[in-house]
């Protein structure tokens, strides 16, 4: 039986549709996959054969929460993170549809999920750095000078994955380097440390929701919006702040997989214009915080950093009043549906 199988769901965001899944078969079939259609509900889409999932399009959501339906963006990747809020599931792995299996230098394909799966299941160590990075792979340990009592780890709450082929760039890179792909296989895992934040792309990711599923929200953004491509930064960043106060980790690196299309650099940067000013302030801002004792939760931590955002990122723009509004209807609408029976 493949790991986690029964407690493990796939969450994809799409508009198109999925022939993609046909590669990923040998590894995605045993698994339930969460399916979120964005833009037009009425297209059909196809799905191959042969796999189990639930699909949910934009007459869904509004069907689903109602008035607050506002806060799942609209035309926009951050979409997936309904599929986070309807999973019944202890963990998720997320993707993108225009994301291929990889290989490794050996010429083998790379199972994604059973990487995932061994960082979320191994500890993470983000109060001392090990130099030979994750401490608990096969062939590695502990060097010298390693405090024993810090060899225990912290359980992992998040699994950032890597890309190969086409990098994970922002706007003003992608147009001064048009041709550049990644070609590098960095054979490592490591802990992101206690205190330092990360930039999080969401088209590789695996979290356990358990634990953290409340902040991972992939910002309000898209259509109507005045912002755009910084959904997962967002959930990044307030993950990372209330995994470091709960006393839990991110693991980035492993596993790789082959990202194949390049989105438009202008279009890109249309959405991201009003972000790379913002984020010069935004990230002082996370850098900053402190969250309540009192708070032991990531759906507690994450209706506190709301308020702080209202407040400490209002003055910004009144768009992040907004998206406060939005952080609160989410958790309004993950405890709607995620009631403890």
């Amino acid at each position: 039986m493949p790991p986690l199988q029964d407690q493990l769901d796939i969450v994809i965001p799409t508009i198109r549709n999925l022939d993609f899944l046909e590669m990923w078969r040998p590894f995605f079939q045993p698994y339930h996959l969460i399916i979120v259609q964005d833009g037009d509900p009425t297209k059909k889409i196809h799905v191959p054969e042969g796999f189990d999932y639930e699909l949910y399009n934009r007459n869904d959501i509004e069907r689903i929460l109602g008035d607050k339906a506002w806060c799942i963006s609209f035309k926009d990747s951050a979409c997936r993170c309904f599929g986070f809020m309807v999973s019944k599931k202890k963990y998720i792995f997320t993707i993108d549809d225009d994301c291929f299996v990889a290989k490794n230098p050996s010429g083998e394909d790379i199972n994604v999920l059973e990487q995932h799966i061994k960082n979320l299941l191994s500890p993470s160590t983000p109060y001392f750095f090990n130099t030979l990075y994750d401490p608990y792979r096969e062939g590695a340990d502990f060097v010298r000078g390693y405090p024993f009592s810090l060899r225990e780890g912290v359980v992992t709450a998040v699994s950032h994955g890597l890309w190969l082929n086409i990098p994970d760039y922002d706007a003003p890179t992608q147009m001064v380097k048009p041709r550049e792909r990644n070609t590098r296989f960095v054979d490592a895992v490591m802990t992101v440390p206690k205190g330092t934040l990360y930039p999080m792309c969401g088209m590789n990711l695996a979290f356990e929701r358990d634990l953290i599923g409340p902040a991972m929200y992939f910002g309000l953004m898209g259509e109507g919006q005045p912002i755009g491509r910084y959904d997962d930064m967002w959930a990044g960043w307030c993950t990372k702040v209330i995994c470091d106060h709960l006393g839990v980790g991110c693991k980035t690196g492993l596993p790789y997989l082959w990202h194949s299309k390049a989105s438009n650099p202008f279009v890109n940067l249309k959405k991201e214009y009003k972000g790379i000013f913002w984020q010069e302030e935004i990230i002082p801002f996370f850098q900053a915080i402190t969250l309540s004792k009192e708070n032991t939760t990531a759906e507690a931590c994450y209706l506190e950093l709301a308020e702080k955002v209202r407040k400490g990122l209002g003055p910004i723009d009144p768009y992040f009043i907004k998206l406060a509004d939005g952080m609160l209807a989410w958790i309004a609408c993950w405890q709607m549906m995620n009631k403890k029976e």
